[in-house]
Parts: C-alpha cells; structure tokens; sequence
C-alpha cells in the first residue's frame, strides 16, 4: 500500500508540473536616434554651434528639457504593449556626450529604473556619439569597445572623422549577448557618392561579427543602429551578407527582420514622399532559437509607430514628427521612428 501510495502521489505530481504553464521573462531591444541630443553648451573643440538647439533663437534650456521629456517619453513607451515594463536594451544615436545621456535617464519614466550607460566619444566632426543605454537589474556588461572606421576622402586623401561602432559583451539574465551600435556615414553629397563609406562601415561590421564567432561559434550577435542604408542596400544585403527569411540561415548569414516590411513599404524615416527603413535589428542564427530554458531568442520584430510620433497635417503630414525645423525647436521627438524585437525565454 506504501508503494502504490508513493505512486499515486508521484503521478499527481508529475500532471501538476506538466499542467503549469512556462513562466516567461520578455526584454526589449530597441534602436533610437535622437536626432541632435545637444547640450546648451559651447564644446570648442566640436562643431557643436551647428546643432540645431545652438542654432535656435528660443530659450536653450527650455528647448533641452522639452527635448529630453519628449525623447524619455518615446523610449518608456517603446515595447510596452508587449512586455509590460520599459526597455531592457536601447542602442541610441546622435547624441553629443555622456553627460546628455545621462540627463535622459533622469527624465521623466525613465529616472524610475535602475538604467546604465555604456558610452565613448567618437571622431565625428559634428560630435555626435552612439551609445547604449541598459536597465542593470537584467543586463550586466562584461566588455564594452569602440572600433574605429577608418574613412579616407579619395579626393584629396584626407580623413572622413565618423562614428565608432559601439561593441557591448553582456549577460541578459545570464545569457551572454554581443551588441554592436552603429550609426554608419550619411547620405551627404548623394547616395552613390556616398556609398563606398557605408561599405566600408559594413564591411568593419561584418569584420566584428566575424572576429566574435571566431572565438564563440554560438554567439547571439546583434547589430543594431541608423545604417543610412536600407535592408536591400548593397551594404546590408550582400556585405553583412543577411537575409529576409528565418528559414534558410546558415551559421555566418544574418537574417534581417526590416527587409520584409521594407518591402511592404514601411519604414523608419521619410524623404521626399519615399519611406527609407536606415534604421534595423540584425541578428545572428543563434539569437532565434532556444537551445536550452537559459537562452533568449527572438520573438518579434517592430517599429514604434504611435500616432504622437507622426505629424498628423501639413506639409509633412506622414512624416515622422521632428524635433527642430526651420532653426526652431516645433516641439516634436526625432525625424526617425525607433525599432525594436522582443527577446523571450521561457523558463
């Protein structure tokens, strides 16, 4: 009777455990450029006096602190609907410094988590920097590197000073994740003009990921930021060598969310009535599937499109709602929409 007992109640014990749901734990990675998140300080040694809140003839601090609202607004807002709580992970771009990151978090919804910045100062004439900022609670950063874009104007052989791409090492809730921010060269002086810079960019990119599986085969890579190309731009298509389709990766191929809603015609920024989609997540095979309960892996990709976000009349109706025009601050957020996925671990 002792046996069977034991029985009986190891067979409820066993329907009980397979009758309860998986807990899941979801985290947002998200993308945002700030569009001129500038301080209302003169740097001598930048080209900062062409931003647009030096250039303002408004109040400058209270430009800055609407700018900051407005911006903590959006990146509290990010993920939301699908995770119930503020972004674990957000890559950001054009920013001027450490300090006006720190500013942000300390505003608004933000000030509330126990947010991180990794952060280094970039070439770029204008001053502008990449970053990441991360919700320490779930993220603990093991390595964090600056890789420099060597860019030579073959004009007149003289150096292009850009953006450093951003390399973050970090546990997710100890599952380790590799982060690269970019916001790769402009489109100034045209597009095919242009051009061999973001190959260039693209091709340092692929040169990291590559160094990164070289030494983890397994890695979950994801490079993220304002590529100033689309996904079916030579740069992303063929140089970072990704793909529209989850099914068909092999393990150096990067599949690309964005490039199918590019195709269906959505985007994150517009120019001249056309949507451009410079703004992407890009992940490796390993980050979209689980292995084991310790591994997050891909759930979803978006763009935070809220109707705040976009100008709902006027000339631009259906653009993305800007911060500054015509050398004012019109009260708007960026002239680029963020991106995000959703990272989900079923434990």
């Amino acid at each position: 009777m002792r046996y069977l007992t034991l029985i009986i109640l190891l067979n409820f014990y066993f329907i009980e455990l397979f009758s309860q749901d998986h807990k899941k734990e979801l985290h947002t990675l998200a993308f945002y450029n700030l569009e001129n998140l500038f301080d209302t300080i003169n740097d001598v040694t930048i080209n900062d006096e062409a931003s647009p809140i030096m250039e303002t003839s408004m109040n400058r601090t209270s430009v800055y602190l609407n700018k900051l609202k407005n911006l903590s607004k959006v990146i509290s807002d990010i993920g939301f609907s699908e995770t119930g709580s503020l972004p674990t992970l957000v890559g950001i771009c054009e920013v001027e410094n450490r300090f006006v990151v720190e500013d942000l978090i300390n505003t608004g919804k933000l000030k509330d988590i126990n947010y991180n910045i990794s952060h280094f100062d970039s070439p770029d004439n204008r001053g502008i920097d990449v970053g990441l900022i991360y919700n320490q609670d779930y993220f603990e950063v093991i390595r964090e590197k600056n890789i420099k874009l060597e860019l030579i104007n073959t004009d007149d052989s003289t150096h292009i000073f850009s953006r450093d791409q951003h390399l973050v090492e970090g546990l997710l809730s100890g599952d380790k994740i590799y982060i690269i921010i970019n916001h790769w060269p402009s489109r100034y002086g045209g597009a095919e003009r242009s051009r061999p810079f973001r190959n260039k960019a693209a091709k340092l990119n692929r040169s990291i990921i590559d160094s990164i599986f070289q030494v983890d085969q397994k890695a979950k890579i994801f490079t993220i930021g304002d590529f100033n190309d689309d996904p079916t731009d030579e740069s992303i298509k063929n140089i970072l060598n990704t793909v529209r389709n989850d099914t068909i990766l092999y393990s150096s191929v990067m599949f690309n969310p964005y490039e199918k809603m590019f195709d269906n015609g959505f985007g994150t920024l517009k120019y001249r009535g056309e949507w451009n989609m410079f703004d992407q997540i890009i992940l490796s095979l390993n980050s979209l599937k689980s292995h084991n309960l310790n591994d997050f892996y891909f759930n979803g990709a978006y763009i935070h499109s809220r109707p705040y976000l976009i100008n709902q009349d006027g000339n631009y109706e259906g653009y993305p709602f800007r911060s500054f025009a015509g050398g004012n601050f019109i009260g708007g957020y960026s002239d680029h929409l963020p991106v995000y996925i959703i990272l989900k671990r079923e434990q």
